[in-house]
């Protein structure tokens, strides 16, 4: 990225729809990169029913996906439904990824695809010896740019709550490399007020 850059030209795909890729996709949109999300729907949260996710009392997981996937898109996020990524490869300027129907362009690349790793070692990500792909706390891969969270980087913690989690620092960790500082993404309750305006409740 040139030094001229700014995140209304940086563009982040994300690839995978889960709880991971969908809270990369709200945190890098919300604060002005250009997100696409790729969702098969073949999330595990389906099968699930979520009493141990904090602040949520009790709810089932496709309930919580329709949830998510809303407030993803009240954000503007291009969430493509049903269009499954086949390849990512680097470029001069970053990375191409491919559908069946497209070919796409981005700076930077969220893989969220559960335990599913073949895009990963495709690009050439480094993988651990337990053979998940190998991140730091930052969830950046040994490819520059490139992220990877939830079930790909562990072998047995697939709770949404940790998986949420991979996704937001992620993108705080590519908001960081946008801005080259640490980025804080932390709302108030002023924020709320400007951002949803009459929709938020009193």
């Amino acid at each position: 990225m040139s030094d001229e850059t700014t995140a209304d030209d940086v563009s982040v795909i994300v690839v995978g729809g889960g709880p991971a890729g969908l809270s990369a996709a709200l945190f890098t949109e919300k604060n002005g990169l250009k997100t696409t999300v790729f969702d098969t729907d073949e999330t595990w949260m389906h099968k699930a029913h979520l009493f141990n996710y904090l602040g949520i009392g009790s709810v089932g997981g496709s309930e919580f996906m329709a949830t998510a996937r809303q407030q993803v898109d009240d954000f503007g996020v291009d969430r493509r439904q049903g269009e499954a990524v086949t390849a990512v490869s680097e470029t001069k300027d970053g990375f191409a990824v491919e559908t069946e129907e497209d070919r796409y362009e981005a700076d930077f690349v969220v893989l969220a695809t559960g335990a599913t790793r073949d895009l990963a070692e495709d690009i050439g990500c480094d993988f651990s010896s337990e053979d998940t792909v190998d991140v730091g706390v930052e969830m950046e891969t040994s490819v520059e740019g490139v992220y990877a969270t939830g079930a790909m980087v562990r072998t047995e913690e697939w709770q949404a709550a940790i998986a949420v989690g991979d996704g937001a620092a992620a993108a705080l960790n590519i908001l960081s490399a946008v801005q080259g500082d640490h980025f804080h993404d932390f709302d108030v309750p002023d924020d709320a007020s400007r951002i949803f305006a009459g929709h938020v409740a009193e």
